[in-house]
């Protein structure tokens, strides 16, 4: 059974249990699956009221990526369990031999430039679901944009999170040039999404409560 398949009790079981899946990757997933439903949330209380009628249009297609988005995400929850177990299995290698330790160090390398990959889009897709949740806020139903910014919140935790298992993986590679270019992309979408969530959420926090602002 997949991992998404199972239901939230047994999912949060398996990821407190010292099996090495489902971990951070498959949980930030999951937390930006999450997030971009809450921004859907707010498109589908938006869509079809009167006074939001001009931005309808767009409000439709944002609900349209957010869909997708969604179910993208969800599919990264087994990707990354996926990705992870070769690497998992990699450690375990024998290593008395010299030409063991060879062997293990080879798979281990390669193994963690593939552990790097699935994480590495989660952020991507996250950084897109931020960038709606703003536009939810702005142009989604005032009764709903506290929704908006949950969802922004929840997905820069999962952007952070994803972050961190790249940074676990590009730490111990050899291949500089790769874990070089693998850094420069995550901190670039750290720096610039980060705080464009926490924008989010502020304005918002501050039209709720004044005394925040």
């Amino acid at each position: 059974m997949k991992l998404i398949e199972k239901d939230c009790t047994v999912f949060v079981e398996e990821l407190a249990s010292s099996r090495p899946v489902p971990g951070g990757g498959g949980a930030a997933a999951l937390c930006g699956a999450i997030g971009t439903a809450l921004g859907h949330m707010v498109g589908a209380l938006t869509a079809g009221k009167k006074t939001y009628a001009d931005a309808e249009p767009r409000i439709r297609e944002m609900m349209s990526r957010c869909e997708i988005l969604q179910r993208e995400l969800l599919e990264l929850v087994d990707l990354d369990a996926e990705c992870f177990r070769p690497l998992s299995d990699a450690y375990r290698l024998p290593s008395e031999t010299e030409e063991e330790k060879r062997v293990k160090k080879e798979k281990i390398e390669q193994c963690s430039k593939e552990a790097c990959m699935v994480p590495l889009q989660i952020m991507e897709k996250c950084c897109e679901a931020i960038d709606l949740a703003g536009e939810f806020a702005e142009k989604g139903s005032r009764l709903a944009v506290s929704d908006a910014a949950c969802g922004a919140a929840i997905l820069e935790g999962a952007l952070k999170a994803a972050s961190l298992n790249i940074f676990i993986n590009t730490k111990s590679l050899d291949d500089r040039i790769f874990a070089d270019q693998m850094n420069e992309k995550t901190k670039e979408m750290l720096c610039i999404y980060t705080e464009r969530a926490k924008k989010i959420f502020d304005q918002v926090a501050g039209q709720l409560n004044p005394e925040l602002l």
